[in-house]
């Protein structure tokens, strides 16, 4: 319970008022990917994204892993359940929006061909309850 009365709700929802962030989260989705993906699908600076990241961490919503030179990051539910519910709606409803899709298809793009996008050697995403395309 303790942990449920820490959560800072403002910037939870500061967090979500973005639409980098949006995009990240849903690039994210239900999967674990390496920011190197990230910055080269939004096609922002890597500092850039990197500060959305950290929001988003600071916000409960991101967990971030290293992995040797990688940093991977994946969607995680926040302790309020009211925030969760949230969360789960809102990456249901980042599904259905167009701008959102393209990301999605263009990641799956970069993660079938990293070569291509000058991603070769970095780790693919990770599923962490569904594969990020039916190639890889």
């Amino acid at each position: 319970m303790a942990r449920t009365t820490q959560f800072n709700l403002p910037r939870f929802f500061q967090a979500l008022a973005d639409d980098t962030r949006l995009r990240l989260l849903n690039l994210m989705g239900e999967q674990e990917v390496c920011v190197c993906y990230l910055v080269e699908i939004l096609g922002g600076p890597q500092p850039k994204i990197s500060r959305h990241l950290a929001f988003l961490r600071n916000a409960g919503i991101v967990a971030a892993r290293r992995e040797g030179k990688w940093m991977h990051y994946r969607v995680v539910m926040p302790p309020h359940v009211g925030a969760s519910q949230v969360v789960r709606q809102t990456l249901d409803f980042l599904k259905d929006d167009k701008v959102m899709q393209a990301d999605r298809g263009r990641l799956t793009k970069a993660c079938c061909s990293p070569a291509k996008y000058a991603l070769d050697g970095a780790p693919l995403p990770t599923p962490v309850t569904a594969p990020c395309c039916e190639v890889c």
